[in-house]
């Protein structure tokens, strides 16, 4: 059995989180030890993990108690919690687009900038108006 703390510790999660998850339930079945302190065994520590990877999936903690309900009913909500997977993954894809759009943006902006100042090409710029005169 594991303390909150070596459970931090193990999952690298804050402390303060930890106790928020168990006091909103998202730690289910939640042991104490005979001064009433939390405990913690292996397969909590890996549905810890879980919850800390559902959180960095971008899950709200409503979506988080959800799935958890579902996950607590059985195998007969494996469908709904793949389309609840589902989802959060189409949404990961499109942000996954979005940073290598950016990405893609700043490689030919540093480009520009490496031909800009090895004198392959002039400087024109959108915000500086050079008059001709």
């Amino acid at each position: 059995m594991y303390s909150m703390k070596a459970v931090c510790k193990e999952t690298n999660m804050p402390y303060e989180t930890l106790k928020f998850y168990c006091n909103e339930r998202l730690v289910p079945n939640v042991k104490r030890n005979s001064n009433n302190y939390r405990v913690f065994d292996d397969e909590d520590i890996a549905w810890i993990k879980s919850l800390s990877c559902l959180k960095k999936c971008g899950m709200s903690i409503a979506e988080m108690k959800e799935y958890v309900a579902l996950c607590l009913q059985g195998e007969k909500t494996i469908p709904e919690r793949k389309l609840m997977l589902h989802h959060r993954k189409k949404i990961l894809l499109e942000k996954l687009q979005e940073i290598n759009n950016s990405i893609e943006y700043i490689d030919t902006k540093q480009k520009f900038y490496d031909d800009v100042l090895t004198g392959k090409r002039p400087y024109p710029s959108n915000l500086i108006k050079i008059s001709n005169d």
